[in-house]
């Protein structure tokens, strides 16, 4: 018979009788039933109420009991009790039909592989893995670290130092796509022997770099593990690498940071370790190393830094090439601005010579050097060669070729380094017809003005230029000095430190436009308010109370001559450069939003003055030549910033480079554009009738202003048309020491002014650039603001009507009136833009440079201002640096013109 026909076996003792008896308990003395007879849940198995000999369990809490209860149900979970149980009845699964397959007790299951949860433990016990299961992982990761190292040990070769000298030219192009030079490394690059090495050099490096050299395997460890936890962080790498890993990276092109290549520096690193000697990788690393300036290799720099071999070199001279290798752009004497800002040459003569007498006072301490070689070596800084012209890289090539590489590492992740081994082809957007235009302006002017072989006033004078497209940024040519051959490596075109006076002016004056003053409620004001324009005035907070010199004077504005302007509207002020009605202005504006203002027309923070006294407002600031054309063509688009951009595209073997952002191709506002027109309104009025006259012979609309700063020590020009904006700044400078110098006397005048030569540069050149292009005019503005005058301004003031700038004329106005001191015009009275004082002056007769009476000749930058017989007189005033017309020492200083 099958077994799912069996009767189930008969209980022990006697059927139902003994079922009876059973009942009874345990009082009655009969033996219990076995588990599972009666077919009760409390009979089966798993359950712990009943004990031996029937009795129940005692327990000491519900709780207990619970637990137990809940223990007897896991394990009845555990049973297989198959289909026949489930059709079992009430009897459960011993008390079923007999059809099922009996319980998972009897026929223990599969074991699984990993145990885990582990079964047949409670609670958290169950989530705790086993020593076998630990051991286990542990061992596994082990293996596999070890074969994938054994792989990678195995995959990876030794470099070789003259596969890593290998370089290309980098090749520069035209904005029309022709190639303009192709410069490189390759020539100023030859491997030495370790026998042409001094030990002077090993041992600077050593002492420098890696004390343990000739002791390790190879391979920091824990440098490598900081450096792979800190970019896994999201942080900035780590150094800390042994020699052998910095030579084992040099040889590879790409300096990305990644587990992926510091996994592979460590494998080669290990196996150069291990199949080179010393001084091999003494060699190799030396062969590979990059010290500025182009030169790879210690031959290379030996030769660029001193003019010798390297097996020539004292050990002062290996300490100084020694402490190139952290940093050649913050460690060489000659300076690298055009990289960064904060590396000039006396920043960096000073890091250079610290840390050349630390490295020689760390080979005397390893006993490197002894005494008498120490005492020679530290007698004396060997101050390494200036920098030389390289091949191509002459003329402003060299500052286009600067500008484009400068552009393309502050908008990628390629080094210097990485660049400097060339491969690289970079479009740019210079025109080559508009840059020789602008060298050919700036020599044109500077013979026939300067002599400096003659006048030791005209020597060490610069000149820096930009020219930008308004509503693009594309840098179309710059000037940036003589010429690398001519020992200037200094791009005068993308510098800071050049202060740019009364250019300023115009972003005081959109500010006020934009924001008013402090009494407007932020009603923006007219250029129509009148301020006071005399010299040595007062600055007054808006407290009412007045700054303060250092010694607790007063401080008092001054303009460059002493004529007495009265209150004159602010577009007089700006047409005459005149400095005391924009200082005040500034102030009550706040110099916060004049700093605003400049930087969304693309002024940069960092070159803007951080003291923002009253002098702020007159340039004191010391923005590029580039920046500054930059912030112009805003205002000739209307108020569009582009910021500036020399690149339009980087490549490398015809491909284009992953990592170079290219510049954004739609501008931003940064202005209302009838802000942005009444200002470009206001500034062609500078050029019709005011210090930028001179820039009429351009012929066509243009807009612009002049500027010149304190001592006269830097004079500007910067103006634009619709088509482009171009800025020139003309400066003396200490060759020695890069400060500054007076050009009082220079070009035989008594001081240069924005308006004289730097304007006759710009308008040189612009008639060359725009040769054969439309005159496209400007927007009209429409009438901004309301009048706001100075408290203490004649009162009332009489009703304004906006009309555009006239077109200036040689003879004065037809039936002029003179007006009395105290002039009380009548409400009808009309102030076309262009009049003088006679209307928008305090009525003192003396006349301005279009004051009816007087001859209409302009004025020289607010220094040389007409008289009222018309005839033209310079101003004496005083030095602005001073800060009042007294000669005491100022606080704050001034700008102007």
């Amino acid at each position: 018979m099958s077994e799912h026909r069996r009767k189930p076996p008969q209980p022990q003792g006697g059927g139902r009788a003994a079922a009876r008896r059973g009942q009874s308990g345990p009082s009655s003395g009969r033996r219990a039933a076995p588990r599972g007879a009666t077919g009760s849940s409390a009979d089966s198995y798993g359950s712990e109420s009943v004990g031996s000999g029937g009795e129940e369990r005692p327990y000491s809490s519900r709780a207990e009991a619970r637990r137990a209860a809940q223990r007897g149900s896991r394990r009845r979970v555990a049973e297989n009790t198959g289909p026949g149980a489930r059709r079992g009845g009430p009897g459960g699964p011993a008390a079923g039909s007999g059809r099922g397959k009996g319980r998972a007790t009897t026929a223990p299951g599969k074991k699984r592989f990993i145990d885990y949860p582990r079964v047949g433990k409670d609670g958290w016990r169950r989530w705790v893995p086993s020593w076998k299961l630990v051991s286990g992982l542990f061992l596994g990761f082990v293996g596999s670290l070890v074969v994938m190292v054994g792989v990678g040990y195995a995959m990876v070769s030794i470099p070789n130092e003259n596969d890593a000298a290998k370089s290309q030219n980098n090749v520069y192009y035209w904005a029309n796509g022709k190639q303009m030079v192709a410069t490189g490394t390759g020539v100023n690059r030859q491997n030495v022997s370790i026998d042409q090495i001094p030990e002077a050099m090993r041992y600077a490096v050593i002492s420098a770099e890696n004390k343990s050299f000739y002791q390790d395997s190879g391979v920091d460890p824990m440098g490598i593990a900081r450096a792979m936890v800190n970019m896994a962080r999201g942080g900035q790498t780590q150094g800390g690498s042994t020699i052998t890993q910095q030579y084992v990276k040099n040889t590879y092109l790409s300096q990305e940071q990644s587990l992926t290549r510091k996994f592979k520096e460590m494998f080669i690193s290990i196996k150069v370790g291990a199949k080179l000697d010393k001084d091999e990788i003494m060699q190799g690393y030396l062969n590979t190393s990059y010290f500025g300036r182009g030169a790879y290799g210690i031959q290379a720099a030996a030769q660029t830094y001193y003019g010798k071999n390297a097996v020539d070199l004292k050990p002062s001279e290996c300490a100084v090439l020694a402490a190139l290798l952290k940093g050649p752009t913050y460690y060489d004497p000659a300076g690298n601005q055009d990289l960064d800002k904060t590396a000039t040459p006396a920043a960096n003569e000073k890091r250079s010579k610290d840390r050349w007498a630390w490295i020689l006072g760390e080979m005397h301490k390893d006993k490197h050097l002894s005494d008498a070689q120490y005492q020679e070596a530290v007698a004396k800084y060997p101050r390494p060669d200036g920098r030389k012209a390289t091949k191509g890289m002459t003329g402003q090539i060299s500052y286009l070729a600067d500008t484009a590489k400068k552009y393309v590492l502050a908008h990628s992740d390629i080094t210097e380094a990485q660049f400097d081994k060339g491969g690289y082809q970079i479009y740019t957007t210079f025109d080559k017809n508009k840059v020789s235009a602008l060298a050919k302006a700036v020599k044109n002017v500077q013979s026939a003005r300067l002599d400096p072989k003659h006048r030791e006033l005209d020597k060490y004078v610069q000149f820096g230029a930009a020219s930008v497209k308004p509503q693009d940024g594309a840098i179309v040519a710059l000037y940036g000095g003589d010429g690398y051959e001519n020992g200037h490596f200094t791009n005068n075109a993308d510098t800071s430190g050049v202060p740019v006076g009364s250019t300023w002016k115009p972003f005081v004056l959109a500010a006020a436009m934009e924001y008013g003053t402090y009494k407007s409620e932020g009603e923006g004001v007219s250029p129509l308010s009148k301020y006071n324009g005399n010299d040595h005035l007062k600055v007054f907070k808006p407290d009412g109370s007045f700054y303060l010199n250092k010694d607790n004077t007063p401080f008092y504005q001054a303009n460059e001559s002493d004529h007495p302007w009265g209150y004159i509207t602010l577009r007089k002020a700006m047409e005459q450069s005149v400095n005391t009605p924009f200082v005040q202005l500034g102030v009550d504006v706040g110099m916060t939003k004049v700093r605003d203002v400049a930087k969304s027309a693309g002024i940069l923070d960092q070159s803007m003055s951080q003291d923002l006294n009253p002098s702020f407002a007159i340039g004191t600031s010391t923005p590029s030549a580039i920046r500054m054309a930059d912030a112009y063509a805003t205002f000739a688009a209307s108020g569009k910033q582009a910021d500036p951009y020399s690149v339009t595209a980087l490549k490398v073997n015809g491909a284009d480079a992953p990592s170079f952002v290219k510049p954004k191709p739609a501008p931003k506002e940064a202005m209302d554009p009838n802000i942005a027109n009444n200002v470009t309104d206001v500034l062609e009025n500078v050029i019709q009738n005011g210090t930028g006259m001179k820039a009429k012979d351009l012929g066509r609309t243009a807009a612009g202003k002049t500027g010149t700063t304190d001592e006269n020590k830097s004079a500007w020009f910067v103006g634009y048309t619709k088509q482009l904006s171009t800025s020139v700044a003309m400066f003396r400078e200490n060759p020695k020491n890069h400060k500054l110098l007076s050009m009082n006397g220079t070009a035989n005048t008594d001081s240069i002014h924005g308006g004289d030569i730097p304007t006759l540069v710009w308008t040189e050149y612009m008639k060359a650039a725009l040769k054969g292009q439309n005159d496209l005019g400007f927007p009209e503005p429409t009438e901004i603001g309301t009048v706001q005058d100075e408290a203490g301004a004649p009162s009332p003031t009489p009703s304004v009507t906006f009309t555009p700038t006239p077109t200036p004329s040689n003879s004065p106005s037809p039936t002029p009136t003179k007006t009395t001191p105290t002039p009380t015009p009548t409400p009808s009275q009309s102030c076309q833009f262009g009049w003088g004082n006679d209307c928008n002056g305090n009525g003192n007769g003396n006349g301005g440079a279009n004051d009816i009476g007087g001859t209409d000749t302009g004025g020289v930058d607010g220094g040389t201002t007409p008289t009222p017989t018309g005839t033209e007189t310079t101003g004496t005033g005083d030095t602005r640096g001073n800060g009042n017309g007294n000669g005491s020492t100022g606080f704050f200083g001034g700008q102007g013109g």
